[in-house]
């Protein structure tokens, strides 16, 4: 088990919210006297032991949008983007465009949380932008923490810096999910991420978000909403068929297969544009419809 000193004075009961108190072979709660021991991997296992109840309430009646709408067009670079990602390697999945939106840490002890973490390739991102990691999964035997995202082992106001990526999918109660998130961020703090939209069914995936159920997502947590964009380089053919016309086939081959089907659609809804000049056949209703996933950008309040 290597967590750090400043990792510990973090931890929190998934239960019952204490800090936890570390022992020989794992932590304990004081208050609870939940134990949690190591996993045969030697992950620090905060899963929750019992069965828990999450109160999230909804203020009905009110509009989803602001009066003066929502921009939810493919995401550009950031102008003044704060971290420099040069000679390092870059996990494929993470854009130039959504990198250029990654905060620089304010201070030596800021803390960045990778929700959903798998393998930890986000560690070196992070790191590079000022942070130090912290990564959670539920079951990747190489998280260094394994946890629920319906019941994070955090206390609240830990991270300036929340990266969750394809995860939000695979929630059985996202609205938790995002409500906890906001809970363990500091005020200010900086949420990205991105979320299946019209992927195939995969690893168990729940629910795939449109650009406006990640905006409710975000919204009923209390974000204030920077960006929801659809992901232009990953189209629903390009995701279909990758993950269900022609699993696993390398990804370039696949993309070549439906590259005519491709080109003929975009040939045809630039044409529907020409001939009706209607908003339902632009570029930015095009890619709302087709895109594979979406993007996302907020911050606490």
């Amino acid at each position: 088990m290597n967590i750090s000193q400043r990792i510990w004075n973090i931890l929190a009961c998934p239960s019952c919210g204490a800090p936890l108190s570390p022992i020989k072979h794992g932590a304990r709660c004081p208050d609870c006297d939940e134990a949690y021991a190591l996993s045969k991997e030697g992950q620090l296992d905060l899963r929750l032991r019992r069965k828990e109840t999450y109160q999230v309430e909804f203020e009905l009646g009110t509009p989803l949008l602001p009066n003066k709408g929502f921009d939810f067009s493919v995401l550009r670079m950031n102008r003044t983007p704060e971290v420099d990602f040069t000679g390092i390697k870059v996990p494929q999945h993470l854009t130039p465009e959504l990198l250029s939106y990654f905060p620089r840490a304010k201070t030596p002890e800021s803390l960045a949380l990778d929700l959903g973490c798998g393998s930890t390739i986000h560690r070196e991102v992070c790191q590079r932008a000022g942070f130090e990691y912290v990564g959670l999964d539920y079951d990747s035997p190489a998280a260094p923490i394994l946890g629920d995202a319906h019941a994070l082992p955090f206390k609240d106001s830990s991270f300036e810096f929340v990266l969750s990526v394809a995860v939000l999918e695979h929630i059985r109660y996202p609205f938790v999910m995002m409500k906890e998130t906001y809970r363990v961020m500091k005020s200010g703090g900086r949420l990205i991420g991105t979320v299946a939209a019209s992927e195939p069914f995969h690893e168990n995936s729940y629910y795939h978000h449109t650009h406006l159920g990640i905006f409710n997502s975000l919204q009923a947590a209390g974000f204030a909403i920077e960006h929801v964009a659809p992901t232009a380089r990953w189209s629903v053919l390009h995701a279909h068929a990758a993950g269900s016309l022609f699993p696993r086939l390398p990804r370039a081959i696949s993309r070549l297969l439906v590259l005519p089907v491709e080109v003929l659609h975009r040939i045809w809804w630039k044409l529907a544009h020409l001939a009706t000049r209607s908003d339902k056949a632009s570029e930015y209703y095009r890619a709302l419809l087709t895109t594979g996933s979406f993007s996302f950008v907020a911050r606490k309040k």
